[in-house]
């Protein structure tokens, strides 16, 4: 049987990480021993049994440290991968769990390729005994290679389960089965006799989007207003005046916020800043009532507030009308 041809792009993480000894999966960070994507196929040669695996080196380093610069640099990355490999079936994106979510769903909606782009992590280091690095970086290869990945936009592989990138959350600290897609489950599964799906995402993705990032070397600045019993609007003028051009607010479920933070979020839409309003429970669906729509605020749907800042920071390359901002969130 013919194998996958995979562009394995690494970019650090626990998953390329290695502690002092097999016990050391709590506080391996202190040796800031970071492989890179060749080093992490030596280190687990096993892969190249499931699929042509390709190093492309990007960087390696924690993903409490990617963010929007890196995100487009990314997208460059995946581009010149297809580029430079045109026979490429699939594309792995290994990446530290912190932050994997943010950058599975850019790449979702930035990333204007055919073939399948898979991000992976590990909760444990490659080091530690029992580590679920190996078998998620197999299983992630096996996923992007499969025919049935293509046209999901970016996918995130980890404990066997593949979901999409713009339901999935990390849910636990350090448990192996961490990342849920809370509101609809996963896509399928990469068991050890077949890649099974189960069902497929209907928002758009990829080349279906209208977020053409090609040559940007920035994204606008859209800070989240964490609510909580007693918050005023601190926080709200604070980001402002740091230069954030939109806001996303992690509201009490189903979205409300305390007086004192409406008050301040309306001060500031009415000086052209845009709210997107989501919910601080993880899950549901934001309910766009009179008093969330009467004084303009973008509805984020059942978007956890990491997903809708990083959906608004794309908005903002689009539209800053409010009906706009909408729009692009019932669509996306």
């Amino acid at each position: 049987m013919t194998r996958s041809r995979i562009a394995l792009i690494g970019t650090g993480g626990t998953i390329s990480s290695l502690g002092e000894d097999p016990f050391d999966i709590i506080d391996y960070g202190r040796h800031g021993r970071i492989m890179n994507a060749q080093q992490l196929l030596e280190y687990w040669p096993q892969v190249a049994q499931v699929a042509d695996v390709r190093p492309v080196k990007f960087s390696a380093m924690p993903s409490t440290a990617i963010g929007p610069a890196q995100w487009l640099e990314l997208v460059r990355a995946c581009h010149q991968a297809a580029a430079d490999m045109p026979d490429l079936d699939g594309i792995v994106v290994t990446h530290g769990t912190a932050s994997l979510e943010e950058t599975a769903y850019f790449l979702s909606l930035t990333v204007k390729l055919d073939i399948p782009v898979v991000v992976v992590g590990a909760q444990r280091p490659s080091s530690g005994l029992s580590s679920d690095a190996g078998m998620n970086l197999a299983n992630a290869c096996r996923v992007a290679g499969d025919p049935g990945a293509r046209g999901l936009g970016a996918l995130v592989l980890l404990n066997d389960e593949i979901h999409a990138a713009r339901e999935v959350t990390k849910t636990s600290t350090s448990r192996l089965q961490t990342f849920r897609s809370p509101d609809f489950g996963c896509l399928g599964h990469a068991d050890a006799d077949k890649i099974a799906w189960y069902r497929r995402p209907l928002r758009p993705v990829g080349k279906a989007t209208e977020f053409d990032v090609a040559g940007r070397e920035s994204l606008p600045r859209v800070d989240i207003v964490y609510c909580y019993g007693g918050a005023d609007g601190a926080a709200v003028e604070a980001f402002v005046a740091a230069g954030a051009e939109g806001l996303v607010s992690a509201g009490f479920a189903p979205s409300f916020v305390t007086p004192e933070m409406a008050e301040a979020f309306t001060r500031v839409m009415a000086g052209g800043v845009p709210v997107a309003a989501s919910t601080r429970a993880g899950s549901g669906r934001m309910f766009y009532t009179t008093r969330m729509r009467e004084p303009g605020f973008v509805n984020a749907d059942n978007l956890n507030p990491q997903k809708a800042r990083v959906l608004l920071m794309l908005g903002l390359t689009v539209t800053k009308d409010v009906a706009g901002l909408n729009a692009i969130f019932e669509r996306y």
